[in-house]
């Protein structure tokens, strides 16, 4: 959780301008939300070892000063935005809300420090250097990354003893992942080893020791499943409604995660059915028994969110005459329970490296819109939401045929 401050201490923090823990913005227009999300980025990467959190006053001038800017729940949105939009990774701890200091109201964002930098805006690593900000300097960096701690790392993070870096796949590491992953500017410096730069986004423990974490082993390894038991998606196709039916295609995708991903879009793909209807009118009417974006989508974030470290279970998509079911092994995580599980703006990530490396390899485009999409599709397809059964040991995602199909859904494709 991230600590807070009583408004005693936040007025103390407003009025000391030499504060390195202190980012003061009169509005948050023209420049405002760059120089913001900079400010978050430095506070959560926590250089100075302050290990307090750092806080952005907006509606104050540089002199602590309120200005008097109207504070609605417009404002407060947009800068909640800062966390979710998938500019900072990983994503920050940072509460947002409006206080009333020295008379006025002022929008108040309060960043804790990381439990795992270097944390990134745009691909850049942004540092507090006495009350400014600047781009972190290689060193910087290497002291960011001595800061992390093993044992508190996600799991996603940690080192697979017994792997090498020889069983990573560093072509597709420089050539596919790291332009993606790293601003260009910072990429043409090239003062960095190839070591440096896979420590650097968490594919190993470190440039002193080389060994792949688990998401090295998830992202760059041919079979990720023989390291990290049960990293691969499962795929059933079944020619009725029940699992007691007979199986008419199956797959186990074992890849790296993206291969596996774009595999299984292809056979979701190839199940897809769609009608076409010629009526009296200028345009054909398609059907599809599902749209394909919310399939994907749905799968995606099952993959992300899985637990990967309590169990062997794959993710499974089991696919009926009647129905697509998707299982995540795990249960809900962090703030998220049961009967919160699926609600808009609720995330809580146990994967944070994974999620950050799924957004890099173009897998998802923003973090915590992956449901509401899936149910923006499904309506648009004439169908219902999708149903979630959450327990503490899995996450089972149920999406029902279109009602209106006009095939028969039964039979074998």
């Amino acid at each position: 959780m991230t600590a807070t401050y009583s408004d005693t201490e936040l007025e103390a923090l407003l009025a000391d301008v030499e504060s390195d823990l202190v980012e003061r913005k009169a509005a948050f227009d023209g420049d405002a939300p760059r120089a913001v999300r900079q400010a978050i980025c430095a506070f959560a990467n926590d250089l100075p070892a302050r290990r307090r959190p750092g806080v952005v006053f907006i509606g104050a001038r540089d002199d602590g000063e309120p200005t008097g800017l109207e504070i609605n729940d417009a404002l407060l949105l947009q800068l909640a935005h800062c966390k979710t939009d998938g500019n900072i990774l990983p994503l920050p701890a940072m509460t947002v809300g409006k206080h009333t200091l020295r008379g006025k109201n002022i929008a108040v964002v309060t960043v804790a420090p990381a439990d795992s930098p270097p944390v990134r805006f745009q691909g850049r690593i942004w540092i507090r250097v006495g009350p400014r900000r600047a781009v972190a300097r290689a060193q910087d960096e290497r002291m960011l990354n001595e800061k992390r701690r093993h044992g508190d790392a996600p799991y996603d993070a940690r080192p697979v003893r017994g792997a090498t870096l020889a069983e990573l796949d560093l072509p597709r590491f420089q050539y596919l992942y790291l332009p993606r992953a790293f601003d260009a500017e910072v990429l043409a410096r090239n003062d960095r080893t190839l070591e440096e730069r896979l420590a650097a986004t968490k594919m190993i423990a470190g440039v002193d020791d080389p060994t792949p974490t688990v998401l090295g082993v998830l992202m760059l390894r041919s079979r990720p499943m023989d390291l990290v038991p049960g990293a691969y998606l499962q795929f059933l196709r079944f020619a009725g409604p029940d699992r007691a039916d007979p199986i008419i295609d199956s797959a186990r995708l074992d890849g790296p995660v993206a291969d596996a991903m774009r595999d299984l879009d292809s056979m979701l793909r190839g199940h897809i059915r769609t009608s076409v209807e010629i009526g009296t009118g200028p345009t054909e009417i398609r059907r599809a028994t599902y749209p394909l974006a919310a399939l994907q989508e749905l799968v995606r974030n099952a993959a992300m969110h899985r637990a990967y470290e309590t169990t062997n279970s794959p993710v499974q998509v089991s696919w009926f005459s009647d129905r697509v079911e998707i299982i995540s092994p795990g249960g809900p995580y962090g703030d998220v329970s049961p009967e919160t599980f699926g609600q808009p703006g609720l995330v809580a990530y146990r994967n944070p490296n994974l999620a950050e490396a799924m957004r890099v390899s173009g897998l998802v485009q923003r973090y915590g819109v992956g449901i509401p999409r899936a149910r923006r599709e499904l309506r648009a397809n004439n169908q219902e939401g999708p149903e979630f059964d959450v327990d503490a040991h899995h996450v089972r995602c149920t999406v029902r045929v279109r009602p209106d199909w006009p095939g028969n859904v039964s039979s074998a494709p």
